[in-house]
């Protein structure tokens, strides 16, 4: 497809690929109910715009619920009791939280910028995303390992893209998502 032969307003987006992981699942509970969540979900309800973001909140939930729920007692985490905080304000993170927890539409989701870590550098100062259900609080913490590339950062933050720096930051969102999903989440975030 040329770019000539783009719709306006739509972006040029590589081939699916398979998803790493696939079957891997959250698990919360509402009003005794399991309910279980893929990466798929995640991406059916946010869109097909930012697979990184769904990806790195989907991680740091993978990371966080098992932490919050040795926490709490019956092991459970009520999936309308978890609160997020974060410096990262990304919609397909917002939109994963909001899928997994409700915690958008409950106002239990905040972004704010004095949680970042700028002392980590431009690439990982805003990966850092604090959980909390009841008194149990988890603050997941971007590993530097290579997960976000430089160039993401800079291409994202550079005005007026042409279309093959859009078309390629197309490819290093998916490309991110694969090195997220490929590992497990606490080799994608820390916990402090």
């Amino acid at each position: 497809m040329t770019n000539d032969s783009i719709p306006s307003g739509h972006t040029e987006r590589p081939e699916p690929t398979p998803v790493p992981n696939a079957g891997r699942a959250l698990t919360v509970w509402e009003d005794g109910v399991r309910l279980d969540f893929t990466f798929d979900d995640c991406m059916k309800y946010h869109g097909p715009g930012f697979p990184g973001g769904v990806a790195h909140a989907f991680a740091a939930l993978g990371r966080a619920l098992p932490e919050l729920a040795a926490r709490t007692p019956g092991g459970r985490v009520e999936r309308r009791g978890i609160r997020v905080r974060t410096p990262f304000g990304g919609p397909g993170a917002r939109d994963a939280f909001e899928l997994v927890t409700r915690a958008v539409t409950g106002n239990r989701y905040a972004v704010l910028p004095e949680l970042a870590h700028p002392e980590r550098g431009n690439t990982l100062a805003r990966y850092v995303f604090e959980l909390s259900a009841g008194d149990a609080r988890v603050t997941c913490v971007l590993r530097d390992d290579g997960i976000v590339a430089d160039e993401f950062i800079e291409l994202t933050a550079r005005p007026d893209k042409t279309a093959a720096e859009l078309a390629h930051l197309e490819v290093l969102k998916v490309q991110m998502r694969d090195r997220i999903l490929e590992r497990d989440p606490d080799r994608v975030y820390d916990v402090e």
